[in-house]
């Protein structure tokens, strides 16, 4: 009798259609990982696109206030007057100082806003392939204040931009970049004589002489006239150059550092240039500071000087304005008040001129003044080696001169000699013999006749070198 075996047929079907059954949700698996996958990348794709215009926006805005936009200043159409800078945001009748292209604008130059717009609707938008992006942005001023740069006075602001980058169609994407633009301050003036040199020599001193310090804010002042000190500090009188600081013939003593990118102490020559070449026993009593690299500093802004000349025999007060050529012969005594004077050239010509500084004639108070020199056609712009200058407040701050060309500066210490001399490109001469209140910068200084330099330790609270504008803490976020 045959074996009675089990029944199995169509059990290869119930495995096909199991194996189907398995395919089919590996194959629907994989289509929808693919599909995410491209929704994924196109998500990313978009909010690069976004970001992207959001940058735009975010450029197109900076690049107006850097060099379209006119900051306020004291007097004017933009009147500092307007704002409330005692908090921050700025704001103009009690509301935050904005610009805007996508909303309502708060500034009070209708100009101003316009010209926002205009080039932030202009076009407006970036393409992307075959997608465009819209773009616009807010600016809203964080801070603003005025502070005193080589003499001259600077709106300093700070804003913050928010730029939105959009696309829109069946899928939209909102991409939000945030910046801070601002210029960063910094004192200009930190060294009683620094050259911008970098050979043999940039700075020297000879028949003497001494570098120390003062504080002009300390002094005893009466009715605006201070007294002089009758001691000065042992410190604070820091020279710099990026070259050499050689010292010939008498001793010289440097109370505080000399600083420069250069080192070794020795002999100095075109292929080998020493930090210090001393031939007459100087001391430096705060030692060489070795500096990273050359410093650099800034060309003032020179404006435009006058065209009418004046020869001064007498006593003859000068309002401020623009002038030409200012030379001061027999008994000339000039007086200045405060304020600015656009010049081309400042000299005196013989031992009984002066030049003196003096209250205004109004509020009879003392102020900077200010003497920009144009220096056309000169080859000594400025020449006060006949009586010099006399400054009865002894703040250098209140007698400012600023060259921005490459010929040669000669000044006369005397008993009241107190200004900031700024001629980065210059070669600028000391001589008389006697105190100079203050601060030289120029390409070379050179104290010719033992001449004492006394640093204002208060002038790295009054005079500011203003950075460029800088973007920096950037955030951003996607909606």
């Amino acid at each position: 009798m045959a074996k009675k075996r089990s029944n199995q047929r169509g059990s290869a079907l119930v495995f096909a259609l199991l194996l189907v059954l398995i395919l089919s949700v590996m194959g629907a698996s994989l289509m929808f990982l693919s599909q995410s996958e491209t929704w994924s990348s196109m998500n990313y794709r978009m909010m690069s696109q976004s970001r992207y215009g959001a940058e735009s926006g975010l450029s197109v805005a900076a690049d107006f206030i850097v060099n379209s936009y006119t900051a306020p200043t004291a007097g004017g159409t933009d009147a500092l007057s307007n704002y409330n800078t005692t908090v921050s945001p700025v704001t103009y009748n009690g509301l935050p100082v904005t610009l805007s292209s996508a909303g309502q604008s708060n500034y009070p130059v209708g100009s101003v806003v316009t010209a926002f717009q205009n080039a932030l609707t202009t076009p407006g938008s970036v393409a992307a392939g075959n997608t465009t992006v819209n773009y616009d942005a807010t600016a809203t001023l964080l801070s603003m204040g005025t502070v005193m740069s080589y003499g001259n006075p600077i709106t300093v602001q700070m804003w913050q931009i928010t730029a939105d980058g959009k696309i829109t169609s069946v899928r939209n994407s909102d991409e939000q970049l945030t910046a801070i633009l601002e210029r960063q301050v910094a004192p200009s003036t930190v060294y009683a004589a620094f050259a911008t040199s970098n050979g043999c020599g940039a700075l020297g001193f000879s028949g003497g002489g001494v570098t120390n310090s003062y504080n002009s804010s300390l002094l005893p002042v009466t009715a605006g006239v201070a007294t002089a000190p009758s001691t000065f500090n042992t410190y604070g009188g820091n020279v710099g150059s990026n070259g050499n600081l050689a010292e010939n013939g008498a001793p010289t003593t440097i109370y505080g550092t000399m600083s420069t990118p250069d080192t070794g102490v020795g002999n100095c020559s075109g292929g080998n240039v020493t930090a210090w070449t001393d031939n007459g026993n100087a001391t430096v009593t705060g030692g060489l500071v070795k500096l990273p690299q050359i410093v650099t500093f800034p060309s003032p802004v020179i404006p435009p000087s006058g065209t009418t000349n004046e020869s001064i025999g007498s006593a003859v007060t000068l309002s401020p304005g623009n002038y030409g050529d200012i030379s001061l012969n027999g008994h000339g005594v000039l007086t200045l008040t405060p304020g600015i004077y656009n010049i081309n050239s400042l000299s005196e010509q013989g031992a009984n001129t002066l030049i003196v500084i003096a209250p205004d004639p109004i509020t009879n108070l003392y102020g900077p003044v200010t003497i920009n020199v144009t220096g056309n056609n000169q080859t000594t712009p400025v020449d006060l080696t006949g009586g010099g200058l006399q400054n009865p407040t002894l703040n250098p701050a209140d007698m400012q001169i600023n060259y921005a060309g490459t010929n040669t500066l000669k000044i006369a210490g005397n008993s009241t000699s107190a200004m900031v001399v700024y001629a980065p490109n210059a070669n600028v001469i000391l001589t008389g013999g006697s105190d100079f209140y203050g601060a030289i910068l120029g390409n070379t200084v050179k104290d010719a006749g033992g001449t004492a330099i006394h640093y204002d330790l208060n002038l790295s609270n009054n005079s500011f070198i203003v950075s460029n504008y800088m973007l920096d803490a950037f955030n951003w976020a996607k909606f």
